[in-house]
């Protein structure tokens, strides 16, 4: 069996090649705006002071559509330091009101509810084995605050079978919160079309999830 640590570094390795080999608009996930994820953000955000985390950010501009819409306390986390670069560079004197993460999402050593949101559009469906998925939602569960929100989009059952070269787990709804099941209850679901810069379709699902706390023995 692999490590857990050759995984990450190859993983790594693999997203800094994509980001230094392309630039930020010709990736497959590139938006112009970051759309739905940024509705359902503002949607279940209390207020602008909400504690923010975009999980595998990369390079998008959900960031940028944050700050410019008043929300002040963000985090990025990413394992390439090459995405987020381009990120920093782009806002400029505005990155200074970011956290940046360069680490595994799997392994950060996040401290307990540190977050009311915790989003993630396109990561969790390259974790194709229960190990990982189980890491990730503690992950999830540790870092949210109570009745925090997982803003959480995968590719749908008709989307794409790789991304990047790399194997996916296509998600139903239904499959989705099954995976998700303990701890989260479904919120709200949406279905959306994503057009890639060289005008093909993937077909994405969204779910809001919210925390809820275990139901004590009586």
């Amino acid at each position: 069996m692999l490590s857990r640590l050759y995984i990450v570094m190859t993983s790594k390795e693999h997203w800094e090649k994509v980001y230094t080999k392309k630039a930020v608009s010709e990736v497959s996930w590139f938006q112009v705006s970051s759309g739905l994820s940024l509705k359902l953000i503002c949607k279940v955000a209390r207020s602008k002071s909400v504690a923010i985390i975009d999980v595998g950010g990369g390079a998008s501009v959900l960031v940028d559509e944050l700050l410019a819409s008043g929300y002040q306390n963000l985090t990025v986390i990413d394992l390439s330091n090459s995405a987020m670069e381009a990120v920093r560079e782009r806002l400029k004197e505005r990155a200074s009101s970011v956290d940046w993460l360069q680490d595994d999402i799997l392994s950060y050593p996040f401290a307990e509810s540190s977050y009311d949101i915790w989003h993630d559009r396109a990561v969790f469906h390259f974790f194709n084995c229960d190990k990982e998925r189980e890491l990730y939602l503690a992950q999830a569960k540790k870092a949210l605050k109570p009745n925090g929100k997982l803003v959480i989009s995968t590719f749908a059952e008709d989307g794409p079978v790789q991304c990047s070269g790399l194997a996916v787990t296509r998600y139903s709804v239904k499959k989705l919160s099954e995976t998700v099941k303990n701890g989260f209850q479904l919120v709200e679901h949406y279905r959306e079309i994503h057009t890639t810069p060289w005008q093909s379709e993937q077909t994405f699902i969204y779910c809001v999830f919210q925390l809820i706390e275990p139901v004590s023995p009586s």
